[in-house]
């Protein structure tokens, strides 16, 4: 394939059909139009449906349009698309990619370091499809907090907010994380050799800073115990993060790198899977000693009330099925692969879990007087348990389309998925 080099970087010359119009980007097409078709839903719910308020009321007391008006805005299904709801869909997957995508670029670096050669010769395509998850993430966090509106970020800063804190880490971050896949790419060039090693441990520091940057927001949420008492949060997202990296790894390589490594795939394979069975009895220890310091208030409604079916669910599909999936599936691509399925949709249970339990029963000491019971909101119950609204469910769907197309586009330019030599 004829090639342009810029600045040591070899861009394949791929024509305009073969860039955009392969498999690949028409299945990312049709998700991106479903994610495009939920932006549409979700600011039509927010910016142009009908709804009442007091006012109307007093002007108009005998409207029926007005009495329509007030039920779509007490008991519509608008939920946090009208933003009358606690944090729910968009912050889950928003967590979920960003962590994930993370955690993919954590590991990878950290056996760049240990001198893995298996992962130093795959490193690159595993780089740039958890960058491809960072960007998906970020599309379903730039919807949440309104497209339109972000300019104002930029424009009046709120340094002391938790979510303004998330702006300059990426506009580090993303630069970050390019440069180390161009060092990757270009590996024949003397001076990327001499700084790569440097740039890879501050590529892990960025990580963990990221990683706690993410856990103080949650942490400033005084009003959510659940939040603020679970232990050592930072690691609780990184070792939930490395799960989820690792399963996606999985599933990845089998599609990537099965034909390309050949005789090495198995090495490849058994590594990640034996990576797998270290996280996961991470995670089943941390979620172990967390309860020891959580709420015993809390700690009852996720063993058992009203969290406990989705609790239980999440420990089978992320611990305890994965677990004997991939120690028994060593000599099988099909367990294995089980396995990693069920590590992703487990992982993403426990976002859900995460999220939505921090927002159901708030409880904090605003007056100084102990905690409050989480019986005072019962009321509020059915407009915190609510099913994500249609919109919602299709930009999430469309942020697998995000990071579809982005790492296909890389992929098709620069040859991130080639097997490197070292």
């Amino acid at each position: 394939m004829e090639k342009y080099v810029i600045a040591g970087l070899e861009i394949n010359r791929v024509s305009f059909k073969d860039l955009f119009f392969n498999r690949t980007m028409l299945i990312a097409y049709i998700l991106l139009a479903l994610g495009i078709y939920g932006i549409y839903e979700v600011f039509d719910e927010r910016y142009f449906m009908l709804t009442a308020n007091a006012h109307d009321a007093a002007l108009n007391p005998g409207s029926r349009d007005v009495a329509i008006a007030m039920k779509e805005a007490v008991f519509g299904d608008g939920g946090e698309v009208k933003r009358d709801a606690p944090w729910s869909l968009y912050i889950v997957n928003y967590m979920y990619m960003i962590y994930s995508g993370s955690g993919i670029i954590f590991l990878v670096a950290l056996a760049e370091i240990f001198n893995v050669e298996i992962i130093k010769k795959t490193a690159a395509g595993f780089m740039m499809f958890g960058l491809a998850m960072v960007f998906g993430g970020l599309f379903t966090i730039a919807v949440d907090l309104n497209i339109l509106h972000m300019h104002w970020m930029f424009l009046s800063p709120n340094v002391t907010a938790g979510m303004w804190l998330m702006l300059p880490l990426y506009l580090f971050y993303i630069p970050f994380v390019l440069f180390e896949i161009y060092l990757l790419i270009t590996k024949n060039h003397e001076w990327a050799k001499r700084i790569a090693y440097p740039v890879i441990i501050m590529s892990i520091v960025v990580d963990i800073v990221e990683y706690y940057i993410q856990a103080k927001l949650f942490d400033m949420n005084t009003a959510r115990h659940l939040w603020t008492t679970y232990p050592a949060l930072t690691l609780y997202f990184i070792v939930s993060a490395f799960v989820a990296a690792v399963a996606i790894m999985i599933i990845y390589s089998i599609f990537v790198y099965r034909d390309k490594l050949k005789d090495e795939f198995g090495e490849l394979l058994n590594l990640l899977r034996k990576t797998s069975l270290y996280v996961i009895g991470l995670l089943a220890a941390y979620e172990a000693t967390a309860f020891l310091f959580i709420d015993k208030n809390w700690g009852g409604i996720i063993l058992f009330g009203d969290f406990k079916y989705y609790f239980y669910l999440y420990l089978s599909l992320a611990v305890a099925l994965p677990f004997m999936l991939e120690f028994k599936g060593h000599k099988s691509i099909v367990l294995t692969s089980l396995g990693a399925v069920s590590m992703i949709i487990g992982t993403y249970i426990g976002r859900y879990i995460f999220v939505y339990g921090g927002n159901a029963y708030p409880m904090s000491d605003r007056f100084g007087t102990g905690f409050e019971k989480y019986g005072e909101y019962e009321q509020m119950k059915d407009f915190i348990f609510y099913f994500p609204h249609f919109g919602e469910v299709l930009v999430v769907i469309g942020s697998i389309g995000v990071v579809l197309a982005a790492y296909k586009i890389f992929d098709s330019l620069f040859s991130v998925s080639r097997i490197s030599s070292h």
